[in-house]
């Protein structure tokens, strides 16, 4: 009886066990883990870790809000021009804001990047491609495509659903049939070639111009020499005019010292005779003069014809 007993104990115990072992889950790191009883969405999100919820009565889903990369791979679009083209892959970066789970969950379920992201590719890639030639789409706006994939998916998802945000998006290039892919192989050819002689006809100008600035240089390099001599020259001219003005300026003053001094000295000599000349000092010497003369004269108006003489040469004014 006590064995029948531990069997039936076990018996109902371990699926009650096993029941409860499988409520237990693991929300892993970069997630988030959100739950749905009957099918419903419930409010309750949980963070990283070990959590505890009813079995089978509630399910739970795992759900990233870190970066992520969805892949959209064999995008088929047709040109404006009716060929078909094939996009083997375009990289989306994403990531779904934490704040914003439960609404985007609640209303694009766990696979809202196939209705925002993947559809949304599909769509906006025909949407280009119809509006656009194969030139322009394999070619001449090519390089634009991602920025305005990005733009287009960022712009939806803004109105419709807030929480995605489009960080990046990585175009390859579409795959065109075989025939006009070697069109354009042979275009490219031509095209780097024509790159090639461009460069080195750049490459020329660019060495003439080196060379000419090389001239340049070198003239200018001479005509600042020649300026700095001639300058040079100029001032060893005007220092040695400088020099011959201060000579002929010292000569003048030399000369004009000796010419004042000569001129104060006759002044003085003359000031001097002027003083001498006396009356008395003049009949003396005129009488000097006379009694000096040789020559006699004789009869009755000769004595005073030479007295009145000498007294009219007494009375002159002296020079």
């Amino acid at each position: 009886m006590a064995g029948e007993g531990f069997l039936f104990t076990c018996g109902v115990l371990l699926p009650v066990f096993i029941v409860i072992f499988n409520g237990f889950h693991i929300v892993q790191e970069g997630h988030v883990g959100i739950y749905f009883r009957g099918g419903a969405l419930l409010n309750d999100i949980s963070e990283p870790g070990y959590h505890f919820k009813l079995p089978i009565v509630t399910s739970y889903e795992n759900v990233q809000i870190t970066v992520q990369t969805d892949k959209v791979t064999n995008i088929p679009c047709g040109t404006a021009g009716g060929v078909v083209i094939y996009f083997d892959h375009i990289e989306v970066v994403n990531r779904l804001r934490k704040e914003y789970v439960h609404e985007t969950i609640k209303n694009y379920t766990v696979n809202y990047d196939k209705t925002w992201i993947f559809d949304k590719i599909h769509h906006e890639i025909n949407q280009f491609c119809s509006r656009h030639t194969l030139q322009e789409v394999f070619i001449d706006k090519f390089d634009s495509l991602d920025e305005q994939l990005a733009s287009s998916l960022q712009e939806g998802c803004n109105r419709w659903a807030p929480g995605i945000e489009i960080i990046a998006i990585r175009v390859t290039k579409p795959r065109i049939p075989e025939s006009l892919l070697k069109n354009y192989e042979k275009i490219e050819a031509s095209k780097t070639q024509l790159l090639i002689a461009e460069q080195e006809q750049r490459v020329k100008q660019k060495q003439a111009e080196t060379k000419r600035l090389e001239q340049k240089i070198d003239a200018e390099s001479l005509a600042e020499i020649n300026r700095i001599e001639m300058e040079k020259q100029i001032l060893a001219k005007e220092s040695l005019k400088k020099m011959e003005e201060i000579e002929n300026s010292i000569y003048i003053e030399r000369e004009r010292s000796k010419a004042d001094a000569h001129y104060y000295k006759v002044s003085k000599m003359i000031e001097a005779e002027q003083k001498q000349l006396t009356p008395e000092f003049l009949k003396r010497l005129a009488i000097e003069s006379f009694a000096n003369n040789t020559k006699l004269y004789f009869g009755e108006s000769i004595p005073k014809f030479i007295m009145e003489n000498v007294d009219q040469m007494m009375t002159r004014p002296a020079l």
